[in-house]
């Protein structure tokens, strides 16, 4: 039996050599060949990150889906963007990316796109249920059927990737210094010769793959993998800093001081500049994103919707809505003006440098004019997977009695000056829980309201 537990909300994920093995793997591309069978999908692109088990992985899901009829199309070393932009440029059905993302060295996991969509919630239980099916739909690993073999063929595509990428990007007349920092994940293969291509001088750290990751951690969410970063900015007095995460579909941006802009607030600038261009589009964030983005896309003549935290779930809510750009405060930015719409750190970072480069003031004076306001982190409470999504349901109930509470993906509430959020994670048997406040005293008061009543309903 193949661990359930492998099967996330997103993608499918585990510890190599433990849930991941050789003989895992062989299964997962049996119950992937005959998903992709059951949708009509027949050519299929695979690539990897440069973890030790990726290549093996990929030779292993390679015989498989060719074994099982599909038409294997293979793009090599890569990051996960590169995947996602053959799904979108190259006559392939589907495709399948190995990478571990921003997780420890010893764990990989699977991305999967059927067409130009990546799968996420019930799709990938589907492929769990595949995989521990005692037999596999006919013609997929069939003892008792014969199914032609399909083919298997090696394309590169890091060139015309690059090349699209630099043609989508008009620059000013600014010459900047950026310092790229990936982390020794992948995101360095594509960013910097974007980069250099569109005028930049760049200052590059950690940018060799490197699967035991020497330096730091490839995850531009935790501020400590942002210190090398942050020092090198100031030191070469660079006009920004980008980090990668290690498969380079989410970005970490430092300003000329060093500062972190997170996600939600990179949005700002980003969403000001497609608005400019595309007036009244739709903008989409995720619920655990700053009240001020909101505010800010409607004061610019955008429509702001708030929406469910997942790359996969917010592309398909782009599609639904016709939104030009989605964001998350992971790192997550999603642009379908001028691109594809799915997320990709690189061309985030090419349409940053676009901005920066028509000005002549610095980074940090974007956000001059947004309010300040006061947030914690993402604060993560235990909570049995059994109760944690009726401990949300309750809250929401108890707060609904004087408050707007918001329930798209969990319990926002609305506070006098502020909110607090409390939501179950996809992932793990926890409550996720993130307050934003006009002031440090608000605050400590909204999360001392809202935790609380947590602590109550959950014990």
């Amino acid at each position: 039996m193949v661990d359930q537990n492998i099967f996330r909300e997103y993608d499918i994920r585990g510890i190599v050599g433990e849930q991941l093995t050789d003989e895992v793997v062989a299964v997962l591309a049996g119950a992937l060949g005959a998903y992709f069978r059951r949708n009509s999908a027949k050519i299929i692109a695979i690539g990897y990150d440069a973890r030790e088990s990726s290549p093996g992985f990929a030779d292993i899901l390679t015989e498989g889906l060719i074994a099982g009829g599909c038409d294997v199309v293979q793009i090599g070393m890569v990051p996960t963007p590169v995947l996602y932009h053959t799904t979108f440029t190259r006559s392939v059905d589907g495709g399948v990316m190995i990478t571990g993302s921003h997780n420890p060295p010893d764990h990989n996991g699977f991305k999967i796109s059927l067409g130009t969509s990546t799968l996420f919630g019930e799709q990938i239980k589907e492929i769990g249920e595949l995989a521990n099916a005692e037999a596999l739909p006919v013609g997929i690993g069939s003892e008792t059927q014969t199914v032609s073999r399909g083919t298997g063929t090696k394309i590169g595509v890091l060139d015309a990737y690059i090349s699209d990428i630099v043609s989508r990007i008009s620059v000013g007349s600014r010459k900047l210094k950026i310092v790229v920092d990936a982390g020794n994940g992948m995101g360095g293969v594509t960013a910097v010769p974007v980069y250099r291509q569109l005028g930049a001088e760049v200052i590059e750290l950690f940018t060799a793959p490197d699967p035991t990751f020497p330096n730091h951690h490839a995850d531009p969410t935790v501020e400590e993998n942002l210190q090398d970063l942050i020092t090198a900015v100031r030191e070469n007095r660079a006009d920004l800093g980008f980090a990668f995460d290690g498969d380079g579909d989410r970005i970490g941006v430092v300003d000329e001081t060093g500062r972190v802009i997170w996600g939600d607030k990179l949005m700002i600038p980003i969403s000001r500049s497609v608005l400019a261009e595309n007036p009244g589009a739709t903008v989409i964030a995720e619920v655990k994103c700053s009240q001020t983005l909101f505010d800010d896309i409607e004061e610019h003549g955008g429509k702001p919707l708030m929406w469910k935290a997942g790359h996969s779930i917010i592309k398909a809510k782009m599609k639904e809505t016709g939104a030009l750009l989605a964001g998350e405060m992971s790192g997550h930015i999603f642009f379908a003006d001028r691109f594809y719409g799915f997320d990709d750190a690189c061309y985030v970072g090419a349409r940053l440098i676009e901005i920066l480069s028509k000005t002549d003031e610095p980074f940090s004076s974007l956000f001059a004019e947004i309010p300040k306001t006061y947030s914690t982190p993402e604060l993560r409470i235990p909570c049995p997977d059994e109760i944690k999504f009726e401990v949300v349901d309750k809250v929401a109930e108890h707060f609904a009695r004087d408050h707007n509470v918001i329930t798209i993906d969990g319990a926002r509430i609305q506070f006098d000056n502020g909110w607090g959020l409390v939501r179950p994670s996809n992932t793990q048997a926890l409550l996720v829980l993130r307050f934003e406040a006009d002031s440090e005293e608000h605050l400590a008061e909204i999360r001392d309201a809202v935790e609380r009543v947590v602590n109550k309903l959950k014990n």
